[in-house]
């Protein structure tokens, strides 16, 4: 079977798909992977030069697409987004809102200020409120139904310190997705969300910064043994934005994370034993306070 006869199985050529902050990483991986699926695909990407690149990456797999520059943020922006989509496919079938993981000010939560609350909560929140709002009416007129996506983060389901109201955010859109799934049910739209561990995107670069001599420390952080890819998450995006995949799917999270969150505190260790302490070395990832 070839590649495309298996795209073809999945059933989604032909549908519309929006995918946010899809100039790079998981955002773009997602796109790219829509493309190959038959999709046609909007990006919506703040950077000019990002939203330059994908747009020649799309438009050379032949892929009929659309990028907007816009900062989904902002309301105004998102419902000059919407309109672009409107008019350029008449149609809204999927919805990626993969914008946000900017865990940004790393401090003690006293030490935080309500600016910092505020910065963390439009680049992880409320752009999906906003892009959410304005697309459910576009989705609903084509009275398909559709499926919307929500791009989450393991450390919605675990406790994260120093970064204590980025993960506030994050877990508040598992409840903005359960909720949201069950009243948009009626309309045949499924809402669900994806949540990646650490992952080699744009914004973070994980695996370089492990020196290649303790690369092997990767396979006792996670039981797969090696950090995410924008590709892992993105082909779990594919999986629920397809009704043929997934369409008694819905008000759920996929979690994405290598097995982390199923490990717990559980590590290999050296000998291949294993152990639920903390184990006091330097783990040629994170700096130490000597050097």
């Amino acid at each position: 079977m070839s590649a495309a006869d298996e795209m073809s199985i999945i059933g989604l050529a032909g549908k519309v798909a929006l995918v946010t902050g899809g100039g790079a990483g998981i955002g773009r991986a997602t796109a790219e992977l829509f493309a190959q699926a038959g999709m046609r695909v909007a990006v919506a990407e703040i950077d000019a030069e990002r939203a330059g690149e994908v747009r020649d990456a799309l438009e050379k797999t032949g892929c009929d697409a659309l990028v907007v520059e816009a900062d989904v943020r902002k309301g105004d922006e998102v419902r000059r987004l919407i309109e672009a989509v409107d008019s350029r496919f008449g149609r809204l079938d999927v919805l990626v809102n993969n914008v946000g993981d900017y865990l940004g000010f790393k401090t003690e939560f006293v030490e935080s200020d309500e600016d910092q609350w505020q910065a963390l909560y439009e680049v992880n929140l409320l752009h999906m409120f906003h892009v959410t709002k304005a697309a459910i009416p576009l989705m609903r007129r084509s009275g398909k139904g559709g499926s919307i996506v929500n791009l989450s983060t393991v450390e919605a389901f675990r406790g994260i310190p120093l970064t204590v109201a980025y993960a506030a955010f994050k877990s508040a859109i598992t409840g903005f997705t359960q909720s949201l799934a069950v009243e948009v049910g009626q309309h045949g739209i499924r809402v669900n969300a994806v949540a990646p561990e650490t992952t080699n995107s744009a914004q973070i670069t994980a695996t370089s910064r492990v020196p290649p001599e303790n690369r092997e420390y990767l396979k006792r952080w996670f039981p797969i043994g090696r950090f995410g890819e924008g590709a892992d998450s993105a082909g779990a995006v594919l999986y629920l934005a397809s009704d043929r995949l997934s369409g008694w799917v819905s008000g759920t999270t996929v979690v994405v994370d290598g097995g982390a969150l199923a490990a717990g505190a559980w590590m290999r260790m050296q000998d291949n034993g294993w152990t639920h302490l903390p184990i006091i070395v330097a783990d040629g990832y994170t700096p130490r306070g000597d050097k």
